[in-house]
């Protein structure tokens, strides 16, 4: 598989009660992931809350990522670093691999909506260019159903036949059809890492790599176990509908970011992260209620390490 195949999370970003991000709770959040089975999480994407940070903030949060390598040393780390600026997105791109990430997971520009795949193809073409090292792995995030717009199979095969460096996609569709579409037209030429959790082993069984999910927060060990079984020719069909659980008790509480923070709290102690606005924070309730829903899913009644 792709060197970079595997279940990473997408990281929700800490912030204080007066919505500044805690730069110091990012590595710990992180070790955590790393010690449940993520190979890696993406800072700064839809869960992250990525678009409500400014650039100086985004690389504040970026560089404060890299220092779980102080103790997990091959913790994997991709920055979600589209915006609808072609420069800005390159500013940021630029400093995510000059930090040493091992990815840019980025999201066409999505205020023209009716731009053309022409316009698309340039914008990614001059991004490649100017801001991805050789060596760098750039990912389209593809999440129409936010975004407005995403990539046809015809401009992935485009930009990947012409850049190297264009090596995936985030599939956050939550299609099985669209799974299915990216295996065959794509095979093992291009790293898939879906982001619905309920579709790991179907995406898995369509040549997909793995997943970045905001699940993976919370129930990383089951994602975890499907990604193992997979690689050894098997399935796990128990750890797969586990993650359909949460999955659907997750769905229960949109959006996710406040959601997730709020999870993290009751099921593993950590702080009671804010979110940015417009999110707002779950009600005490609403809170409550997620939390035992999250742990009759994960079949758990108390916080687990």
């Amino acid at each position: 598989m792709h060197p970079l195949a595997g279940i990473y999370a997408a990281a929700v970003t800490p912030l204080d009660a007066e919505n500044k991000p805690l730069l110091e709770h990012i590595p710990p959040l992180l070790e955590f992931l790393a010690r449940r089975g993520c190979h890696g999480a993406l800072i700064l994407g839809t869960t992250g809350e990525g678009p409500s940070f400014s650039p100086a903030e985004r690389l504040a949060i970026m560089e404060a990522a890299t220092r779980v390598r102080e103790t997990v040393p091959n913790f994997r780390l991709f920055a979600g670093t589209g915006t609808p600026s072609l420069a800005e997105t390159a500013d940021l791109t630029r400093a995510a691999f000059d930090l040493g990430y091992d990815g840019a997971v980025v999201l066409p520009p999505y205020y023209f909506r009716t731009a053309s795949e022409e316009g698309l193809f340039r914008w990614f073409a001059a991004l490649l260019e100017s801001a991805v090292p050789a060596d760098g792995a750039l990912f389209g995030y593809h999440i129409p159903q936010v975004s407005g717009v995403g990539f046809s199979l015809d401009l992935l095969a485009r930009l990947r036949d012409a850049f190297p460096n264009f090596v995936g996609i985030k599939d956050s569709t939550g299609d099985p059809a669209h799974a299915e579409a990216l295996g065959a037209r794509f095979g093992d030429d291009l790293l898939v890492l879906n982001g619905n959790d309920r579709l790991l082993s179907h995406a898995l069984a369509n040549h997909a790599g793995g997943a970045i999910t905001a699940i993976a927060n919370l129930a990383s060990p089951f994602a975890r176990r499907v990604w193992d079984a997979h690689q050894r020719g098997e399935a796990d069909a128990a750890a797969q509908a586990t993650l359909n659980a949460a999955r659907d008790a997750l769905e229960a509480f949109p959006p996710f970011a406040p959601t997730v923070k709020a999870l993290l709290h009751h099921l593993y102690d950590f702080p009671e992260w804010a979110v940015r606005p417009p999110l707002l924070p779950l009600a005490a309730d609403k809170s409550a209620e997620a939390a035992r829903a999250m742990k009759t899913a994960l079949k758990t009644t108390e916080s687990t390490d």
